[in-house]
Order: C-alpha cells, then structure tokens, then sequence
C-alpha cells in the first residue's frame, strides 16, 4: 500500500513537474476597445495578437508560448483599474498597455502593487514616469513635453503672423499636451490669443467654432483625440474658415479623415518617426498588409513593447518581476521601432517627435 502511495505521489509530483514545465505565460494588451477611440484599441490589439503569433513562431520564451490577453478600458480611468485588477486574477505577468495616460496613470499602481510590469505603447503624459509607483512602468512612446517642444517651436516658427488659439478636452493627455505646447511656443516668443478647454464626446462646436471666427483665429491647435478635432474642422469649414488645425498623436488613425473627408487636407500633427518607413519593420509591416492590416498610430508600438519585455525575460531567463526589470533596465533592444533602451525613470531612447500633414486620405512627414 505505502509502494502504491509513494508511486502516486511520484508520479503527482512528475506530473506537476511536466505541467509547470509547459506552462503557458500569460500576458495581456489594455485599451479603448469600444468606445469612440476604439481604433486605437484595434491598432494595439493587432500589433500584440501578431507580436504573440511571431514570438510563438520562433518557440516561445525560454521554451514556454504566450497566451494574450485583451483588456477593454474605454480610455476611462475607472475602468482600466477594473481591468488591471481583472488581470491580476488572470496570472497576467506583463501588460502592454493602456492607450491613454488618465488609464495608464491609475492601472499603474495596481501591476506596481502586484508585481506586473507595464509598458505602455502610447501613454505621453510625463507623469506615467516622472511618478511612477514602482520600477516595473516603462513606455516605448515619447512624452508630450518633448512632442509639446516640437509642437511648440513649430507654431510659433511657421505661424508668427497669425492668431493662434490652443484648446484642450480636459484629459490627462489633451490638456497635459495643450499646456506643454503652450508653454514651448510661448518660450519662442508666440503668445496664444485664446486658450480654452472643451468638453470630449460632443457632437456640436458651432460655439466653439463661432468663437474662434469672432477672434479671426487662423491656427487651432486641439489638446485631444481624433473624433472631436475632426468635427471641429468639418464645423468650421461649414461656417467658411480655412483656420488650420494642429494636433498631436491621437490623430494618427485613418478614422480622422473619414470623419473629416477633404476637409481635414492640411491638418498638421505630430508624433514620432513613423515605424513602419523603418528597414528593419518591412517584414513585420509585409505580415500586416498580408492580413489586410495598416499597421498605422500605435500598431508597431505595441508590437515593440513586447518584444523589448521578451527579450528581457530571455536575458533574465524566468518571468521574475524584479530579473525582468533589472533586464529592462540594463538591456538594448533591437525592435521594429529600432534599437531602443531605457532610462532611470522608464522612458524609451527612441527619436523624439516630427511634423506630419494629412491630405489625400492619408499622413505623411510635412514638406
């Protein structure tokens, strides 16, 4: 009988032994997946589920394949620690998430707290990082203080002669983008004629745009996402004004011009060098237009974030929290944004910002 037990254990134990052996490692994406910014969820979901299909292409990590998990925040910061606690209990070793810094910012404390590390793909606001709540929260985005210099210097350069008003739709990110663009064009000697603040989610901005007629304001530049900048523009070509609007990174979606039509031809924006003109992107960009997929916005980004986090388990050579951080911390990445590393407070090495304009249904570096 005592033979017959110690056998069962054995082979309990072997079991157990081959189980964890062939455990899977659960990671996840987080992001408006419904909602009107659902595009951008959709550009992060496409670059994590084909990240997750090459890595387990290639084997796995360290022998083990990954298993995604997607997290819809609606870019509500409520709603993304819901999330965060939601993957907590689903064993989520790391997150490549959220879209917008006011669902990054909360959603931080809770992987902090529960020893996930997080690298968001998209989330600008300085104090992702400047205050982060542990050492496991990195981005692979730029900041709105470097994307509000470039922003800054520019209008204040190419628009000297005319009224500029700057607006922001209250978030973490459009009014941290908005104050820092302010603030770098005031530096270069260009005051705004009118600042004002916009409530995200509404449809009408006949008053908004009445107003920005009535002070013969020939630059607007928006401190916001893509739906409402794109309804501004259609509402003040609508009341005859040619004022050109200026944004930054979450206007990369072709979902702007197909609220905008021709209307938005001349919307200047800013956001990083675009990925996908990068060499060392073309055979990941060639399995994305296979699939039909524009690997547009933050497509590659997400795709990077978890490639950097995977390379950094292979040189930790285990999923522990503190091996991977430390991995991240000292390691060089090569990734479909190029070789990247990062900083003491988690940002990424990576080229700052450039101008863009839309026309013809698309965005390309201004000329």
């Amino acid at each position: 009988m005592k033979k017959i037990l110690m056998a069962g254990v054995a082979m309990s134990f072997g079991m157990a032994m081959t189980s964890a052996a062939l455990a899977d490692i659960v990671i996840a994406t987080a992001g408006p997946m419904t909602g009107q910014y659902a595009s951008f969820g959709e550009q992060m979901k496409a670059g994590a589920e084909q990240a997750v299909a090459d890595i387990n292409a290639a084997g796995g990590i360290n022998g083990e394949k990954l298993v995604l998990e997607i997290g819809d925040d609606a870019c509500d910061p409520k709603q993304a620690v819901a999330v965060a606690n939601q993957m907590v209990g689903k064993g989520v070793v790391f997150m490549a998430g959220h879209f917008c810094s006011g669902s990054s910012i909360p959603a931080s404390a809770v992987y902090a707290e529960e020893g996930i590390i997080q690298i968001s793909p998209a989330s600008t606001n300085p104090k992702f990082t400047d205050e982060r709540p542990g050492p496991g929260i990195f981005r692979v985005c730029g900041r709105d203080d470097q994307q509000g210099m470039v922003a800054g210097a520019y209008l204040a350069e190419n628009f000297g002669d005319k009224n500029i008003a700057i607006i922001n739709d209250k978030t973490a990110y459009g009014k941290g983008l908005a104050d820092e663009t302010q603030k770098y064009m005031e530096k270069a000697g260009k005051k705004p004629t009118l600042v004002e603040s916009y409530t995200a989610g509404e449809k009408d901005y006949t008053a908004l745009v009445s107003k920005l007629k009535q002070e013969n304001i020939g630059v607007l530049y928006v401190g916001g996402y893509h739906t409402e900048a794109g309804l501004m523009v259609r509402q003040m070509r609508d009341q005859g004004m040619d004022t050109i609007l200026v944004s930054g990174d979450a206007l990369v979606t072709d979902e702007y011009w197909a609220i905008t039509g021709d209307a938005g031809a001349g919307t200047l924006m800013t956001f990083s060098p675009d990925p996908a003109k990068n060499e060392v992107a073309a055979p990941v960009v060639a399995k994305f237009k296979e699939k039909g997929v524009v690997p547009e916005g933050y497509v590659l980004y997400t795709y990077a974030a978890i490639q950097a986090w995977a390379d950094a388990v292979k040189a930790a050579g285990s999923t522990d929290y503190d091996a991977v951080v430390a991995a991240l911390n000292e390691g060089n990445f090569p990734t479909v944004l190029g070789d990247l590393s990062f900083d003491d407070k988690g940002d990424v090495s990576l080229p700052g910002y450039v101008v863009y304009e839309w026309k013809d249904g698309g965005y390309d570096y201004v000329k």
